[in-house]
């Protein structure tokens, strides 16, 4: 039976008995699904030392244990109340926020949820096979911490299609096992969520600029007029923050180790050579993973974000830091590709809300981009790494129609056909990665060549402490 004792939750889940029948009946179709499609040869003789939830005051949500994967105690969690919080912008501003759903946004604000619903599965599923391939025990723990939150993510989605929107919410809520990543016949809703990550130059790169993008999706998302959606991406936004530091502090070793080895085997050598990742497939990689998330911030210009604006669904991250919550008249000057030329275009500022959100997300990535940097100033180092233009490797929007190389330079087919593989990774690439992958490494304070070690471990823990161990 689910209870407060293995379901953590500050919803009080004892005293709604059909939200209870409900949940108790999703449980072990997620729990199978767990088993089924995350981390494959660690669920049952393992056990993890874990951040879990017990409660969102620092002390609850920064509790660590040793726990078995499937026994992980997914919580339901809401951010305290902000007394008399008021809509923040749109045509509602000013107004009481919601507790309930008003009938006449109820399919828009289920789409938006099964949206972000669906990516948290997904990840689990794409990075299932990772462990098997780990450079360290911290790395493993690491990525396993990830895996768990986003199945409480899950359950956090779950929780308000169940408490929210009747028998088309626990619909939904059985859809969302039913979808496999990269599945021919049922693929994940968003396509970067289809895409194999099945090396950790990958991993890191996904949890650098994907979680990053669901940073500033959970920004906009906690602007909602609808409460409890609202105060549960607010507590979901305390441990994406782990999910974006795993990725930036994953490609930082392996910079910091790519200019040890460099150094070690003379500058003008390759580093493959002696088993390092040489910076233009990190670049690559970087370009891979910066382009499929900008797409997921949606079209340049949309109906849709303006009409989630205007109803108060879905705000622009850091709304407070705006002057004008109406925007009814504004304009933003947008690039607009005709004809072979760029032409500048006045767009409503409504319709062009994904641009918006998009603009705080590149400025997001790009000091994270530049801590990197300095890590190849400090080595010495000439080369340095860089975002692609917006532009480059769109699959989605108005730029999708066309091809531009990463100075977003305009490319015919044939030359994008000839060149595409100077920047985004090849077959080639990928299989050098995963060579240096072939065998994990599963002793403690060991790492693999590519990788260096942390600055530090995990909860004042030593970096060769046993973060994952084998049961006797």
């Amino acid at each position: 039976m689910i209870s407060a004792e293995n379901i953590p939750n500050n919803v009080n889940l004892s005293s709604n008995k059909r939200l209870l029948r409900a949940l108790e009946h999703w449980l072990p179709k997620y729990i199978q699904w767990w088993r089924d499609m995350g981390p494959q040869a660690f669920q049952d003789y393992h056990q993890v030392y874990v951040r879990t939830a017990v409660g969102v005051d620092p002390d609850g949500w920064a509790h660590f244990e040793y726990v078995k994967l499937p026994e992980y105690r997914w919580g339901i969690f809401l951010a305290d109340p902000v007394l008399d919080r008021r809509i923040g912008f749109g045509d509602f501003f000013g107004r009481p926020v919601w507790q309930e759903v008003p009938g006449e946004f109820r399919n828009q604000l289920r789409r938006l949820i099964v949206t972000q619903g669906d990516t948290e599965p997904a990840s689990v599923e794409q990075q299932r096979w990772l462990g098997q391939r780990c450079p360290s025990l911290y790395d493993l723990r690491n990525l396993f911490q990830v895996n768990v939150e986003e199945g409480r993510h899950l359950w956090a989605m779950v929780y308000l299609l169940h408490s929210y929107f009747g028998k088309d919410g626990r619909d939904e809520a059985e859809d969302l096992l039913e979808r496999q990543s990269g599945n021919r016949d049922k693929p994940r809703i968003l396509e970067a969520f289809n895409e194999p990550i099945d090396n950790w130059l990958d991993f890191f790169m996904f949890t650098m600029f994907t979680d990053r993008d669901g940073k500033s999706q959970l920004m906009s998302l906690s602007e909602s007029s609808l409460d409890p959606l609202s105060r549960t991406t607010r507590f979901m936004l305390t441990e994406e923050a782990h999910h974006m530091f795993v990725g930036e502090t994953g490609v930082a070793r392996i910079l910091e180790r790519t200019c040890q080895l460099m150094r070690q085997a003379g500058f003008s050598e390759d580093v493959r050579r002696v088993g390092g990742i040489d910076i233009p497939t990190i670049q690559k990689h970087l370009n891979q993973w910066f382009s499929l998330s900008l797409d997921l911030h949606g079209s340049e210009v949309s109906s849709n974000a303006a009409s989630y604006f205007a109803n108060g669904l879905k705000g622009r991250a850091k709304e407070e830091g705006f002057d004008d919550h109406l925007v009814k008249n504004a304009v933003y000057n947008m690039e607009f590709f005709e004809d072979g030329k760029r032409v500048t275009k006045e767009v409503l500022m409504r319709n062009a809300m994904n641009e918006v959100l998009r603009d705080w997300y590149v400025g997001d990535c790009a000091a994270g981009v530049e801590r990197w940097n300095r890590i190849l100033e400090r080595y010495g180092v000439s080369e340095r790494l860089r975002l692609p233009d917006r532009k480059f490797n769109r699959g989605i929007g108005m730029y999708s129609r066309f091809h531009f190389d990463p100075n977003g330079k305009v490319l015919s087919n044939e030359e994008w056909d000839r060149r595409t593989y100077e920047w985004l990774p090849s077959v080639a690439d990928s299989e050098y990665l995963l060579s240096l992958m072939a065998k994990p490494v599963y002793e403690p304070g060991t790492f693999a060549n590519y990788i260096a070690p942390p600055r530090r471990g995990i909860n004042r823990k030593p970096i060769d402490f046993e973060y994952v161990r084998t049961e006797a």
